[in-house]
């Protein structure tokens, strides 16, 4: 019976009758993902075939893409399974013993944000980009959107004669749970938009052929939308190809911030533009951007002073 028993064959029924009905459905995602997982690294290895130095390397390898919070935590869940299978007797040995966890390491050190060459370049290179990917970052770089934001939009959000972006909810990319709140009231909101940009959409949304009101305008050509860690990746990777500085997918959000406050625009239209509680919190996550407003100024007054001075 156990003799063609697949891990893969295994976890999935174990998850089923031991874990579902005792976590809750988001937790539940996560032994899904590694299921997923199990079966992609694994495939049909037998079960009681599987010996310490075949899952070593399995771990191994899924170590050269992930980071290691992620390697210990599908570790974790493989070998609750394996002990629980030890115990009943359909394996001999425990391969998961002694296994020696490592993970991806951060290879660039990144910055909080681009400056505005670094900006120009970036937007430049994405806005003629039919990647989904490319297009996700485009449009966070031109609006200052959160990640779960950006995947939310779906047609219907999209105001090409008003030229205005709705925003009133978001996608889970975490645990897959679909549509979800925004992070506060205040992160509801309407976005301005240039027309570059209107056309850029509305690019993407011919070439998809998105019809549908509900459709997400993000999803690539299979219907799917990433998550954080592959979007950061595609980053990284295009901020190298471009020879511009490496930042995070959320440092795109801090660069149009930066930008926009860096060019005289008000704070307060800056705050209401990122869906901020209110100006404080603007306040206090770009104060160094402030400061060196505030000197500017100060240069500015002086000259003023002096040149009413001298006439």
């Amino acid at each position: 019976m156990t003799t063609n028993l697949t891990l893969a064959n295994y976890f999935h029924e174990w998850m089923e009758t031991f874990k579902k009905p005792a976590i809750s459905s988001v937790t539940y995602v996560k032994y899904q993902n590694t299921y997923q997982h199990i079966k992609n690294y694994f495939g049909d290895i037998k079960f009681n075939k599987i010996t310490r130095q075949n899952y070593q390397t399995v771990l191994n390898n899924f170590a050269k893409t992930h980071a290691k919070r992620t390697t210990a935590g599908f570790h974790k869940q493989i070998r609750a399974a394996v002990i629980d299978a030890l115990e009943e007797g359909i394996i001999k040995t425990d391969f998961t013993r002694k296994a020696i966890i490592t993970g991806r390491e951060k290879v660039t050190e990144k910055v909080m944000f681009h400056s505005y060459s670094e900006w120009q370049t970036l937007i430049q290179a994405t806005c003629i980009s039919t990647n989904s990917y490319d297009f996700i970052i485009y449009l966070s770089a031109m609006t200052g959107l959160r990640f779960a934001e950006v995947l939310g939009l779906t047609v219907a959000d999209i105001n090409f004669k008003s030229k205005l972006i709705v925003v009133n909810k978001t996608w889970d990319y975490k645990y897959h749970t679909g549509f979800k709140p925004t992070k506060n009231s205040s992160s509801i909101r309407t976005i301005d938009v240039d027309t570059k940009t209107l056309h850029v959409i509305k690019n993407i949304i011919r070439a998809r052929k998105f019809k549908l009101p509900q459709q997400k305008i993000c999803e690539n050509e299979n219907g799917k939308l990433p998550v954080s860690a592959t979007i950061n990746r595609h980053l990284e990777k295009l901020c190298d190809k471009l020879n511009i500085a490496s930042i995070s997918f959320h440092g795109l959000r801090h660069t149009h911030a930066s930008i926009l406050l860096f060019k005289n625009v008000n704070i307060l239209s800056v705050s209401r533009r990122l869906g901020h509680k209110d100006v404080t919190t603007t306040q206090s996550v770009y104060l160094h951007i402030i400061k060196e407003m505030e000197e500017r100024e100060t240069k500015l007054i002086m000259k003023i002073m002096m040149k009413a001075l001298s006439e």
